[in-house]
């Protein structure tokens, strides 16, 4: 399985932004479809976005249209979420996610590598 880590977090006013970015190792960083999820505190684990193998392919969720970009770079390994537009509903933990597929969406299995999260609050 592919090892994940996340970075970024922190701390930011409504309206602002932050860019999260999760490295990957240990297998062929290609062959995965990212995506981001995120737990805000009492809620269930939700999906935030993915994309597919080749960052020509993105999926999101209708919360965060237009305000959050995924994207990835296969020569750094590395999967990116710029969040602008930053909402206090959006304060959670944010989790990187590496899937073995091509597709964007990506389909959570008991093989789905996970990073240890990254905390993103939001202040009004």
């Amino acid at each position: 399985q592919v090892q994940v880590v996340e970075s970024g977090g922190g701390l930011v006013q409504a309206g602002g932004s932050l860019r999260l970015s999760c490295a990957a190792s240990g297998r062929t960083f290609s062959d995965y479809t990212m995506g981001w999820f995120r737990r805000a505190p009492g809620k269930e684990r939700e999906f935030v976005a993915s994309i597919n193998w080749s960052g020509r392919s993105t999926y999101y969720v209708d919360s965060v249209k237009g305000r959050f970009t995924i994207s990835r770079d296969n020569a750094k390994n590395t999967v990116y979420l710029q969040m602008n537009s930053l909402k206090p509903e959006d304060t959670a933990v944010y989790y990187c996610a590496a899937a073995k597929s091509t597709g964007a969406i990506l389909v959570v299995t008991p093989t789905t590598s996970w990073g240890q999260g990254t905390q993103v609050t939001v202040s009004s």
